[in-house]
């Protein structure tokens, strides 16, 4: 069983930093009105935790693997990537009729 947690947390790894990338890309690339009109917070705000979230994944990936700052930084690109990305995505879809 200990050979599966270690694979498990080896794709965690391994994974995290091309996640953080594309969550502060997709932040960049988005309207800053979408994020006020999805009652998300705005988008410099984003920009701050999704940028320092990918830069702690960064700063901490060759480190101590259990840091916690790894750990928040993963976190905070997650909330990004399932909470807010979903809600601005479909502000700027418009109505679908």
């Amino acid at each position: 069983m200990a050979v599966l947690d270690v694979l498990i947390y080896q794709i965690i790894w391994f994974a995290a930093i091309p996640v953080g990338v594309f969550a502060f890309v997709h932040a960049v690339l988005q309207r800053s009105d979408a994020y006020t009109a999805a009652d998300k917070l705005t988008k410099p705000a984003w920009l701050g935790i999704t940028g320092g979230g990918a830069a702690a994944l960064i700063l901490f990936q060759f480190g101590l693997r259990g840091s916690i700052l790894w750990l928040a930084g993963l976190i905070a690109v997650l909330v990004y990537l399932v909470d807010v990305k979903p809600s601005v995505t479909e502000v700027q879809r418009g109505p679908r009729w």
